[in-house]
């Protein structure tokens, strides 16, 4: 080959490792510092202990990666398993891979350890609480430092105390404090099919029989999958059809301009399809927050508001919510007001966190009483799991009622609260974080009005509201209520019978949001 030949395929090389590295700053940006400490954790197999301290970023990983021949352009397999993992799964196309396709090859060629897949799910099930717990036993031969769950399972495999073939402590510690974890525990011991020790039943205390048959193979109620990994976190937020079947089965994605729901599902690779249900068993439900803005400086009234968050705070209190109404929210006060659930202690013990605007608006965003706009996105963002890490894999839904854009006056009694229809908004999918964990529900659909009646309340808010009543004592999951709410709204019209609206929902939820029956029936 010539030196003119050599120098060509030099520099296509140089260009091709820059185009990768340049992948991986984008990738690097999307991470917060969770990611990272999750990365660090599933790399403790690739990367010498003494890097990976050094280690304070993503592309930090990424270099040791690349120098241990673990991470190429040619082949970013692991760096897509490890997104995979840790639910990163919208960050797989910049590899160019899609979900369906590292589901599909994952079981054959996976690169992360069977113990440190068990580890890091057992991890995502320790709450805050359970974790204090097990460093209270151990409070003899455990640092005195702020641990997470990660930290907490790293140092006492660094000591020693466990590993893939002794998991004698962690079994003691999940008998005593989170029984229902022995069934991933017994899961992985007998794939492995070696020998184990037996936990130690010195000093346990007695168990419930209710709790002690969560790791004897009876059903628990609301209990996480424990399949290795559920199809999570859409790539992207999802808009699906609204004739998506309520059994479960997923629908096609379908643009943004069609009409629909959301209905996504998550199934196991193994037999037996088991779904995978968020946690809804902590100490209290979580916070719900509405801002009802009645009244404005510079806009019209919104007369059947008061109804409608009436509505919200009995239907969300009988749900187990603790609720905050906000009435009238200047932009300033609805930024302290965000800033305080954004720490809110609350959030800790809480199982969800619900968030609520009735208001005026235009696409993306609402208007506070003073009448400045303020983008949807905004708001969301200061739950992120890098934001608030409190509510770090704990669902988070918002439910938006607004007026966007000038209103139509249609029939008496009826008002508009929605786009202008000769407007051509952007998608939807700019208003979610892109991350998992968050719904966003929409009074209607990009270039459609939705309405609120002057005494009666909002279309949208009452249909929220019924079927909220009537279908978690049925145990139906959140997307299935919306996807019968978009029905019943669909369905309604004005005297004339001419307005018509169609809610829409966004999501990027990694399992059904299933709230637990109330004992009391609702009524108001």
């Amino acid at each position: 080959m010539t030196s003119q030949g050599q120098s060509l395929n030099s520099t296509l090389d140089d260009n091709c490792q820059v185009n990768f590295r340049a992948t991986l700053l984008t990738i690097d940006s999307y991470l917060g510092d969770q990611d990272v400490e999750r990365l660090k954790f599933l790399c403790r197999d690739s990367i010498a202990s003494k890097n990976l301290e050094k280690c304070g970023s993503a592309l930090d990983i990424f270099d040791y990666l690349m120098a241990e021949e673990r991470l190429s352009e040619e082949d970013p397999s692991f760096l897509a398993e490890l997104l995979y993992i840790i639910k990163q799964k919208v960050l797989l196309r910049h590899l160019r891979y899609t979900k369906e396709q590292v589901e599909h090859w994952l079981p054959g060629r996976r690169k992360v350890s069977p113990f440190r897949n068990l580890l890091y799910e057992l991890s995502e099930d320790i709450s805050s609480e359970n974790l204090k717990s097990m460093i209270f036993l151990l409070r003899e031969s455990i640092p005195k430092v702020q641990m997470t769950s990660l930290s907490f399972l790293a140092y006492l495999e660094k000591q020693d105390k466990i590993d893939e073939d002794n998991l004698t402590l962690l079994e003691d510690l999940c008998k005593k404090i989170v029984p229902n974890l022995m069934r991933k525990i017994d899961k992985y011991k007998r794939e492995k099919g070696s020998p184990f020790p037996r936990a130690s039943q010195v000093g346990a205390p007695p168990v419930a029989k209710e709790t002690e048959s969560l790791h004897q193979g009876e059903k628990e109620l609301f209990s996480h999958s424990d399949i290795n990994q559920v199809l999570g976190a859409l790539p992207e937020v999802s808009w699906q059809d609204e004739h998506a079947q309520r059994n479960g089965d997923r629908a096609t994605p379908v643009s943004v301009e069609m009409l629909g729901a959301s209905v996504d599902t998550l199934t196991s690779e193994t037999s037996t399809k088991e779904t995978a249900v968020y946690r809804m068993d902590r100490k209290h439900r979580g916070l719900c927050v509405v801002v009802n803005n009645h009244s404005f400086t510079s806009l019209s009234e919104r007369p059947g508001t008061n109804k409608d968050a009436e509505c919200l705070k009995h239907v969300f209190q009988w749900l187990g919510f603790s609720v905050h109404i906000y009435v009238n929210v200047t932009k300033g006060h609805l930024e302290e007001v965000l800033q305080q659930f954004q720490t809110h202690p609350g959030h800790a013990d809480g199982d969800c966190f619900v968030f609520c605007v009735l208001t005026h608006g235009k696409f993306g965003a609402v208007y506070s009483s003073d009448g400045e706009l303020i983008p949807i996105r905004q708001i969301m963002s200061h739950f992120t799991a890098q934001q608030c890490p409190a509510l770090a894999h704990k669902p988070k839904l918002f439910f938006i009622q607004a007026c966007q854009g000038e209103e139509i006056q249609p029939s008496v009694s009826i008002e508009a609260d929605a786009v202008n229809p000769e407007h051509v908004p952007p998608s939807l999918q700019d208003s979610v974080p892109v991350e998992a964990d968050f719904l966003l529900g929409l009074a209607t659909v990009p270039g459609y009005v939705s309405f609120r009646h002057m005494e009666e309340g909002s279309w949208y808010i009452q249909s929220l509201y019924n079927h909220l009543k009537d279908l978690v004592p049925r145990q139906e999951d959140i997307l299935s209520i919306l996807t019968a709410v978009n029905d019943d709204v669909s369905r309604q019209a004005d005297k004339r019978g001419k307005k018509k609206q169609m809610p829409q929902p966004a999501f990027t939820l990694r399992k059904k949001v299933v709230f637990p029956v109330p004992q009391e029936e609702l009524l108001l």
